[in-house]
């Protein structure tokens, strides 16, 4: 029995409006989650992060 495939390779427009959208809500959730992190009142998810910046070596300090 053969095996047969299709590829289907279309490119669709992106609007710059469209790609500005994106790129708002990735930087929303972004700042959400540094921000939870950085300000979270619970202290592995302070630490945990914490450590992930010196691992990364990004001064916090």
């Amino acid at each position: 029995m053969p095996i047969t495939s299709t590829k289907h390779s279309i490119a669709t427009p992106v609007s710059l409006s469209q790609r500005m959208i994106v790129a708002v809500g990735a930087s929303l959730l972004g700042l959400c989650l540094v921000y939870f992190a950085g300000f979270s009142h619970i202290e592995a998810v302070h630490n945990a992060a914490h450590d992930t910046r010196h691992s990364a070596a990004f001064p916090c300090h």
